[in-house]
């Protein structure tokens, strides 16, 4: 597929970050690779930013393959400047700043991105600060919004507060008007959920989240949860939801396998689903995009909410994000800087 470019002639070869063999944050190496070449239907970005979420620590032990047709470099989310475009692509231009959902290639120099899974970097935000917000805005918009039928006025429980992901749902679940709570590890990101908009940060270390929330909602229940621990809460999770109550399982950091009350489903009618985001088709994302551009930008552009950003590390620091993040160390994101904002 003929790309566009822009005036400026592109480098033949870019340096990105690859996993040389499947294993411990240090397998990460530096290396040179040809730019991506534009397929139909994308972009090519100059990555100023990449965001590191827990799926990139996952492929990088060798427990998430890309999809097919995929990088195999890791990074599922990128801020820059469109520096190409299929002929067939009209919006993003050569020249915008974007930031966008990719299924790998994000610790790199350059890479390409369906043009339906770019979206304007908000105003007011910086490219830094972008290259946080889709891997997880996508996700809790899809997660607790669209499967979770999250609704104003209802109560969200989110599992993992101090996250990237739960420090986006707390956010959203505030302004769109619902009461949020959420558990944490430790008294600096009861604090952080807290100053976010949680009603009640419970830290599970000390507490019981069941005996809280049911103490928190009168016995009543909880209708939304948005769960990444998965086994080891899911028997609590099924006891707190209330009637008609939604459990959302977006990861399984604590076990994939439980046994299920079919009872308390029956009785409560209750619905537990969950999803994941990298493998759905382009259309589906790009509808994901447009949603959040419409629903979510605004907020963003208001600084009603804001992404969480703990730390800023250079391309060739990926080793130490990978480690801190596996060691629950993160509160909110770690990013990237990849090359120097226009």
């Amino acid at each position: 597929m003929p790309a566009r470019t822009g005036p400026v002639r592109l480098p033949d070869t870019m340096l990105c970050m690859e996993i040389s063999q499947p294993g411990p944050p240090d397998v990460m190496q530096p290396c040179r690779r040809s730019l991506p070449k534009v397929q139909s239907g994308e972009v090519l970005i100059r990555v100023v930013a990449a965001g590191v979420n827990r799926p990139d620590c996952l492929q990088r032990a060798g427990h998430y393959p890309p999809p097919p047709g995929a990088s195999d470099l890791p990074g599922l989310e990128v801020a820059g400047i469109v520096v190409a475009v299929a002929d067939d692509v009209s919006t993003p231009a050569v020249g915008d700043r974007v930031c966008a959902l990719v299924s790998g290639g994000g610790y790199a120099e350059y890479c390409s991105a369906p043009a339906l899974q770019c979206l304007p970097v908000p105003a007011g935000l910086t490219l830094i600060e972008a290259a946080a917000v889709p891997e997880t805005f996508f996700t809790v918009w899809t997660n607790v919004f669209e499967r979770g039928r999250l609704q104003a006025g209802e109560s969200l429980l989110v599992h993992g507060g101090a996250s990237g992901i739960g420090t986006t749902a707390i956010q959203l679940g505030t302004a769109f008007g619902a009461r949020v709570y959420a558990t944490v590890g430790n008294a600096r990101k009861q604090a952080l959920c807290e100053q976010l908009g949680a009603l009640r940060a419970i830290d599970y270390r000390r507490e019981n989240f069941l005996e809280v929330m049911r103490e928190q909602t009168g016995s009543r229940g909880v209708d939304v949860i948005l769960d990444i621990v998965g086994a080891s809460y899911f028997a609590d999770n099924l006891r707190l939801l209330g009637d008609d109550g939604r459990l959302v399982i977006i990861a399984v950091l604590g076990g994939a396998k439980s046994e299920i009350n079919l009872g308390q489903v029956l009785m409560k009618r209750l619905t537990v689903t969950g999803s994941t985001l990298r493998s759905r088709p382009v259309a589906e994302k790009g509808r994901i995009a447009r949603a959040l551009e419409q629903q979510v930008w605004p907020l963003l552009e208001r600084r009603q909410i804001a992404p969480v950003i703990q730390d800023v590390l250079p391309l060739h620091a990926v080793a130490q994000a990978h480690t801190r993040l596996e060691a629950n160390e993160a509160m909110g994101k770690l990013v990237l800087r990849v090359t120097d904002e226009l």
